[in-house]
């Protein structure tokens, strides 16, 4: 059901935008529909994604309408067909990934700039008169346009578009919100009611009195006009798969299902290329707009992608005379509008972050005063050159102090920047006791041989150098088998994940401050110049994976048990790694975040972690719970009761034991508190009715801290049994899958996997 309403609202997206696609590349309207409706339905059902919708995109607005002035509308339906089939076979291939090697830079600078192509073509049309053959001529008669032009079109135009900047900054009235119901489907529909029942004279929409006389199939194209359309093939096929191979990506941040398969993507998108030009519609690609709303709508499926083809096909073949009362210029405005939306600013600045903005800038102004593959053409020359440039872009500082020489070099180190390395140490006095400190993310076999042999020729002459590295040890693996073994870094990324004591921080800063701070610049140092391209992604929104419920014992570091990184888990950490069911009273931290958890980020999974040695189980079992509280301990002691149940469990008494609990009962107590807390967790309604609609799964997990290993919990055998290592697997490792709303590990089954705690 949640895939049915979805499509709805996508139906509701793509009518208007499918037709003003239509508009601005000059096609057939009915073409922009038949796309629509191919996309969803093949696309759909042989694609690799799962909730992304395809369709006809403005990204190829300026290609088609110059494929249709130079060769018209049915040669152009076969270089769609051309470029499918084209698509296909590369799919087939398996080449899918290799198109994802163009620079984002460049891909956003093409969307920027024929986004500002469209909007200044059909920003004449919502004036009420007609687009000028090129964007410079768009921009200088702008004004005469917007001085003379005072017809009903305009207002049709002037109202579509306040509509679509004000619609989302409305407030919700109580749980309504505005936002629900599509702006496009507003905007349009409005001015077409305004328009129409105010008997405005405007141009409408004009569609044939049916499909079937509407078909207007492929036809070749004349004896010289072949090598133009291979190369309109190459660049049909080129973007619609860059664009939906992008877009398929982009949109698996926002779902936690299966993630896309881009070659079987591929496949699919020329299928449905293929489908669309035999039939005479536009080209057709993944729509990130569309499919960003498919995911919000509730869509988890590709049956929400064909349903909403399905709708479009049933709302043209029944409502048809609804659809030519729309005014041509609302369709143009509501281009204006998407057209301008793809300029986008932020984009821009996370692009110069990275100082690709110039790429950036460089693609949106040749895709506008120079035309599309000249535009994407010297971006991409460009990006090249900024590349390359970057391979060469290192510093070198020297600085002595306390009778040493101290040199830094940060950067990419390379043939191209051999000459000026070997300038600086060459400057270094003879004898001199010199510290290199190597911050690079790459060293060549011409750079190492370069500071090899200065470093044999210094210590020839009496001096002396030590080596540190910060990132991977490039130096170090070079010169192992040529030189005798250098000074490496003891923060070293090998052992990051190890105490700072064991890391050699403790003996100069033992106060906690210290430490801190020591780590804080190891961390800036060796990781935040690698981390910042993630960060910057994940400061816009987060999509984790799991709630991970686990203790606060600074023992268990839940990144490290489970590989993760930032944005992965959201993560829950209390003592003894309880929840409290729900309606309990006392602290409500808990229940707070598994309903964020679970109903605002979307989690698909919550694991409850336990561990050995827990000091809580260990409390437990000494019936601290029961005691009198005692100064100091009253809120542990209050806590620790939300945890008795999970005696009952191993069968306890709960009455202080006279003698220490042993291993073994601390052992059975903490994986039977974790299946106690996986029972509270279905305490909660919304968690509840997301395991048994399947949207959610429970996962026990078990944390042994002497020999390191994670244990995960069978729901069918109540069993925890060890997950095994790549070392231990000699085939591929199958993948888990889940029973009873818990996950089960099938590699490792059977009693005599199981650890006697």
């Amino acid at each position: 059901m949640a895939d049915v309403g979805a499509s709805l609202v996508v139906f509701l997206v793509a009518v208007p935008l499918s037709l003003g696609i239509a508009v601005a590349a000059g096609a057939p309207l009915i073409a922009g529909l038949t796309a629509a409706i191919v996309g969803g339905i093949v696309a759909g059902l042989f694609g690799g994604s799962m909730v992304q919708v395809s369709g006809p995109t403005a990204a190829q607005t300026i290609i088609v309408a110059e494929l249709i002035t130079t060769y018209g509308w049915r040669v152009t339906c076969l270089i769609t067909v051309l470029a499918g089939l084209l698509q296909v076979a590369l799919g087939a291939v398996r080449i899918a990934r290799a198109a994802l090697a163009v620079s984002p830079a460049v891909i956003h600078g093409m969307l920027a700039g024929v986004g500002a192509t469209i909007a200044l073509a059909q920003l004449h049309v919502a004036l009420g008169g007609a687009p000028q053959s090129s964007a410079l001529s768009n921009i200088t008669d702008l004004p005469h346009q917007v001085a003379h032009n005072h017809t009903a079109a305009v207002a049709v135009g002037v109202i579509t578009i306040a509509i679509m900047f004000g619609w989302g900054k409305l407030p919700s009235i109580g749980r309504i919100r505005p936002s629900v119901v599509p702006a496009s489907l507003v905007a349009v529909g409005t001015a077409t009611a305004i328009a129409t029942l105010g008997h405005w004279e405007v141009q409408t929409v004009s569609l044939p009195d049916s499909l079937v006389d509407a078909w207007s199939g492929p036809a070749l194209p004349e004896a010289g006009q072949w090598h133009g359309v291979a190369m309109a093939v190459a660049a049909v096929a080129m973007v619609a798969s860059v664009e939906s191979l992008l877009s398929a990506i982009a949109v698996d941040r926002e779902h936690g299902g299966r993630r896309v398969r881009l070659n079987r993507e591929l496949f699919g998108q020329g299928a449905a290329n293929t489908v669309s030009g035999a039939l005479g519609g536009l080209p057709v690609a993944g729509v990130i707009v569309r499919s960003t709303t498919n995911v919000r709508a509730g869509g988890r499926t590709p049956l929400s992608a064909v349903l909403h083809g399905v709708w479009i096909l049933v709302f043209v073949a029944l409502f048809a005379r609804v659809v030519e009362l729309i005014p041509m210029a609302a369709l143009a405005a509501l281009l204006v509008f998407v057209g301008a939306r793809m300029v986008s600013i932020a984009h821009l600045r996370d692009l110069r972050r990275h100082h690709e903005g110039s790429v950036y800038l460089v693609t949106l102004f040749g895709v506008v005063f120079l035309g599309l593959l000249e535009g994407v053409f010297l971006g991409f020359a460009l990006a090249m050159i900024v590349s390359l440039r970057r391979l060469t872009r290192f510093t070198v500082r020297t600085e002595e102090h306390g009778g040493r020489v101290h040199v830094s070099v940060h950067g990419s180190l390379t043939f191209l920047g051999v000459p000026r390395l070997a300038h600086v140490l060459r400057t270094i006095p003879s004898g001199a006791r010199v510290d290199l400190d190597l911050h690079v993310d790459f060293m060549d076999h011409a750079a190492f041989e370069s500071i090899h042999a200065w470093r044999v020729d210094h210590e020839r002459g009496g001096g002396s150098v030590d080596i540190d590295e910060t990132h991977e040890q490039w130096y170090t693996r070079s010169s192992a088998r040529t030189a005798p073994a250098a000074k490496t870094s003891p923060h070293g990324p090998g052992r990051w994940w190890a105490p700072w004591e064991m890391r050699g921080e403790a003996d100069g800063e033992v106060n906690a401050l210290g430490l801190l701070t020591a780590g804080a610049r190891e961390y800036h140092a060796s990781t935040a110049d690698r981390m910042r391209s993630v960060m910057s992604r994940l400061a816009h929104g987060q999509y984790p994976t799991a709630l991970f419920v686990t203790c606060a014992d600074s023992r268990v570091v839940p990144n490290v048990i489970t590989s993760s990184g930032p944005g992965d888990l959201f993560t829950l950490r209390n003592v003894g790694n309880l929840v409290p069911p729900s309606g309990t009273s006392g602290d409500g931290s808990v229940g707070a975040a598994v309903e964020y958890a679970v109903t605002v980020l979307g989690v698909p999974s919550i694991v409850v972690c336990g561990h050995s040695h827990c000091g809580a189980m260990k409390a437990l079992l000494e019936g601290a719970h029961t005691d009198a509280e005692e100064a100091g301990t009253t809120h542990m002691c209050r806590w620790l009761a939300n945890a008795a149940p999970s005696l009952a469990r191993i069968d306890v008494p709960e009455s202080p034991p006279e003698s220490t609990p042993t291993s073994e009962t601390l052992c059975r107590l903490a994986r039977a508190n974790v299946e106690e807390q996986l029972g509270n967790l279905m305490s909660y309604q919304v968690v509840r009715e997301r395991v048994e609609s399947g949207t959610l799964t429970l996962t026990g997990m078990y944390y042994d801290l002497e020999t390191a290993r994670v244990h995960l919990l069978d729901a069918e055998t109540g069993r925890f049994s060890p997950v095994r290592g790549l070392q231990d697997v000699t085939g591929p490792v199958p993948p888990p899958r889940t029973g009873g709303g818990q996950l089960i590990d099938e590699s490792s089954s059977g009693a005599s996997s199981r650890p006697s705690c």
